[in-house]
């Protein structure tokens, strides 16, 4: 690990302003603890990053340490398989937490890889669990937010069409950013087309096909990597999703 991708602590200030929308600061700045609570749970939280484009987070097997929010850039995870074939398992946005599928394992079910510059908080799990112990609203807000967020993932299944999960895709991208303060219509897309591709199981070429469609009838405006969603209704209608 480089120099600057080593943990540092951070104060309390640094994580009000720079976490405000994250999926974390109701666990990090839980309302009802007392001065003396919020030292120690502050104590714990560190800062990692800046990693770089390709920089991994953690890999398949590592022992399990710590759960992970985005604090910015856009994380993959994924796993190769004995063919040496990636397959892409999800996209991690600031405000989302990565690694609660290795708190039962104690070992990391899968590689988190930085997509652009990107960093992360970071949670000591057992000295959380171990503070949260003698702190019952910590504790109550872990389970929460641990619950919600496993709630909230969302797998792309069923037998869709190629339009149909592309759309899925970008409403719930957009979904996401919005329960976190950003804007529903503009994303900006840190993934390249082949992993979106590989994440939703079609072609790259089909996804470029679709997109290219999408933009010629209006529902979207491609700038690169950036997407406008211009017809909202009209994507959920064609995705067959009901508004939140």
């Amino acid at each position: 690990m480089s120099p600057s991708a080593s943990p540092v602590t951070v104060d309390l200030k640094q994580i009000k302003h720079a976490c405000g929308t994250c999926s974390l600061a109701e666990l990090c700045l839980p309302m009802g603890l007392s001065k003396q609570d919020v030292s120690k749970l502050e104590s714990l939280v560190a800062s990692r990053g800046p990693l770089h484009a390709d920089d991994h987070l953690f890999r398949v097997n590592d022992p399990f340490r710590a759960i992970y929010a985005v604090r910015g850039g856009c994380f993959k995870t994924y796993l190769v398989d004995d063919a040496g074939k990636e397959q892409v398992l999800g996209f991690h946005l600031p405000g989302e937490l990565i690694g609660l599928d290795a708190i039962w394992p104690e070992k990391h079910q899968c590689n988190a890889v930085a997509l652009d510059t990107a960093s992360v908080c970071e949670l000591p799990f057992g000295e959380i669990t171990r503070l949260a112990s003698r702190i019952p609203s910590l504790q109550q807000t872990m389970f929460r937010l641990l619950s919600r967020d496993i709630g909230d993932s969302h797998t792309l299944a069923g037998d869709l069409t190629a339009e149909q999960r592309i759309a899925a895709f970008l409403l719930s991208l957009a979904s996401r950013l919005k329960a976190r303060g950003y804007s529903e219509s503009r994303l900006t897309l840190a993934m390249p087309r082949r992993d979106i591709a590989n994440f939703l199981r079609l072609a790259t070429e089909t996804v470029s096909r679709v997109f290219t469609r999408f933009e010629k009838d209006g529902l979207i405006g491609v700038d690169r990597r950036d997407v406008e969603l211009l017809e909202i209704e009209k994507l959920r209608k064609l995705s067959h999703q009901s508004p939140c």
